[in-house]
């Protein structure tokens, strides 16, 4: 069997594949209340029935503030149940499993009228000076990604994925770079991101596991590299991370510390860094939209799921074509067998 259309099972996540549609915004809220609509339906469900393991839903933020913009989702209500659930019953309807990615722009909220952030440090000149947050502050933001957990849970969701990459809330407190602060949180860089791991575990079923999304590298002057992430990371397992998503940058603007590949699989290697380091389950993703380079990341043991996100968003059935490009054999929806 080829490795892409393996299951996998890591607790109680029991995958059919090991393809995973990664959290990709839409900026489709048309009624800014953080509500998935008719578009957010369709585009999930349609990666369901399109072959996809595993989905989880683009970043849903934790209070309104909290958005990029305001046409992204978020689960800061009750209120939001609902709509939530109503996908995630759809999806499992096609052998799929759905998570959402839970997180706070932080200094990256480019709708807040003030957006807050560990220290009051601009991403660049183009964005908002950002407003220091109180310790009291941080300390009822854990809260609040506990309730978003909790919300996701009563929706059905399989998993959860906090947000700890690509420069937003969790990153900026983890990153030397953004967190200036003289406080128990500044003297911890990792606490806020511990804090937020064993508040949303506390309101997880014991056997579903917990995904967080890491930046390996920073490409800016400065920035971290993989042997901090590492150790980040290893704080982050011990706190109650089940399954590391890898990925890197978004701390600043590209360059002035390096810029990062373009080239297929260009993030694989520090999936796999990650993974044998610390002996934990591990996502890649960059560029991984050849279904060989797919299938030769996990037999090459770099990594145990591999996601692709602009692929998916160009072909709804890229798992499904990737299956039999590496294999030969898929099983598509009774519906579409006559096409393959």
């Amino acid at each position: 069997m080829a490795l892409l259309s393996a299951p996998f099972q890591w607790k109680g996540l029991a995958l059919k594949n090991r393809v995973v549609m990664p959290p990709m915004c839409q900026y489709s809220v048309e009624a800014k209340d953080g509500k998935p609509n008719d578009w957010h339906f369709v585009h999930y469900v349609s990666r369901a029935v399109g072959g996809a393991g595993l989905i989880i839903m683009e970043m849903t933020d934790v209070e309104p503030d909290g958005r990029i913009s305001d046409y992204d989702l978020g689960l800061w209500s009750d209120e939001h149940i609902p709509a939530f659930a109503r996908i995630v019953s759809e999806v499992h309807k096609y052998g799929a499993k759905i998570g959402v990615q839970i997180a706070h722009a932080g200094r990256k909220a480019e709708d807040a009228e003030v957006p807050v952030a560990p220290s009051p440090i601009a991403f660049s000149d183009k964005y908002k000076t950002p407003r220091a947050l109180t310790t009291e502050e941080v300390q009822a933001l854990v809260v609040k990604f506990r309730e978003a957990a909790r919300r996701a849970v009563e929706a059905g969701m399989d998993t959860i994925e906090i947000h700890g990459a690509h420069g937003y809330l969790i990153h900026q407190f983890h990153s030397p770079l953004t967190n200036k602060r003289d406080d128990r949180y500044g003297r911890d860089l990792a606490l806020f991101g511990v804090e937020v791991i064993e508040a949303v575990k506390s309101v997880m079923p014991e056997d579903m596991p917990l995904i967080m999304r890491i930046s390996a590298v920073e490409y800016v002057e400065g920035g971290y590299g993989l042997e901090y992430s590492t150790e980040l990371c290893r704080r982050y397992k011990e706190a109650g991370v089940d399954i590391f998503h890898i990925s890197s940058g978004g701390e600043g603007p590209i360059g002035s510390g390096g810029r990062p590949g373009i080239h297929p699989g260009y993030q694989v290697p520090m999936a796999r860094t990650i993974k044998q380091a610390l002996d934990v389950p591990v996502i890649a993703v960059g560029n991984l939209d050849d279904p060989l380079l797919a299938e030769a990341t996990l037999g090459n043991g770099d990594a145990d799921l591999v996601a692709v996100g602009r692929g998916m968003l160009r072909d709804p059935y890229w798992a499904l074509h990737a299956i039999r490009t590496v294999s030969g054999e898929v099983v598509p929806p009774k519906q579409y067998g006559r096409a393959f």
